[in-house]
């Protein structure tokens, strides 16, 4: 492994490939900002009006809190949509051909929104055709750690060239039978019926009118994007699977935007009229001093 080193000269940013599969990582928030296959064709979406992001990780909170007030100890803390973690500078801790792993430690700009010790380290790493990111989140301090952490991967859409958006679908590792939670100002509305009827959700913008398709308590673990060819034949696919993360949302900015964003996370945001303790929040993982808890997504290309 080579020793940790300066980033790569434009924006701080470093590059990992496999060959099969290529990455580029920035510094600031350990975001991904490219995912090529070995053709060189870039996966990822490359930010832009409709969504001037590529896939943020989202820590400590998932979407929003109502009021972004989190609430500790009787103090109230504004922490914004998806937490500030995306937004911040990480350190590199290693760095390889194929392999590069970011941290971000509590300080004094995070405990004045967040007081509690963390720390979260992004590890990043490419094999053979996989992209794989690990969010593994320590609690050095000597209280709980109470935190929800999330995958936001913007993908391109349509992923082959000259397929219609409404060509594409999800294929679900599991049957979904269960209910989604409807998007109100942000944060979670009632249950409703699942757009979809098992395992197969065919792709349309309309989908997003209303926010993101918000699947708690996902049963699966994994779902396969597909482009289609007018005989349904797939053209062009790649797999999204994860551990340590029990809910799902799908989204796309509305108005056609061209990406998809395919989101493992562990915890979601406030339901309409809930306004707790930050710890009580449910799903909120509650982190007892010394522990580490990681958290996985792969892209299979």
């Amino acid at each position: 492994m080579r020793p940790a080193g300066p980033a790569d000269p434009v924006e701080n940013r470093f590059t990992i490939s496999s060959g099969a599969v290529s990455a580029v990582v920035a510094l600031k928030g350990a975001e991904l900002v490219s995912l090529k296959d070995g053709a060189g064709d870039e996966l990822l979406w490359q930010a832009g009006p409709e969504w001037p992001r590529h896939a943020p990780v989202l820590f400590p909170v998932v979407g929003r809190l109502t009021d972004d007030a989190l609430r500790h100890a009787g103090e109230t803390y504004r922490v914004t949509q998806h937490g500030f973690a995306r937004d911040m500078d990480f350190a590199l801790v290693e760095r390889s051909a194929t392999r590069v792993v970011l941290a971000l430690t509590d300080n004094e700009a995070t405990r004045a929104l967040y007081p509690f010790a963390f720390r979260l380290e992004m590890d990043v790493s490419v094999e053979r055709n996989a992209l794989s990111v690990v969010s593994r989140v320590s609690n050095p301090g000597k209280g709980e750690l109470p935190f929800s952490i999330g995958a936001h991967p913007g993908f391109r859409w349509p992923l082959a060239d000259g397929v219609p958006k409404d060509r594409h679908v999800l294929e679900f590792g599991a049957r979904e039978t269960g209910k989604r939670r409807t998007v109100e100002g942000g944060l979670l509305g009632p249950e409703a019926p699942l757009p979809f009827d098992g395992d197969r959700l065919p792709l349309d913008p309309a989908l997003f009118s209303s926010d993101a398709l918000v699947i708690p308590d996902a049963r699966s673990k994994s779902v396969r994007y597909c482009a289609l060819a007018q005989d349904g034949e797939v053209l062009r696919s790649m797999t999204v699977s994860w551990r340590g993360y029990e809910d799902l949302g799908v989204w796309s900015a509305p108005k056609g935007a061209p990406f998809l964003c395919i989101e493992p996370w562990r915890g979601m945001a406030s339901f309409v009229g809930w306004d707790g303790e930050f710890r009580d929040k449910p799903g909120v993982v509650r982190l007892q001093a010394g522990e580490v808890m990681e958290f996985e997504w792969r892209a299979e290309i």
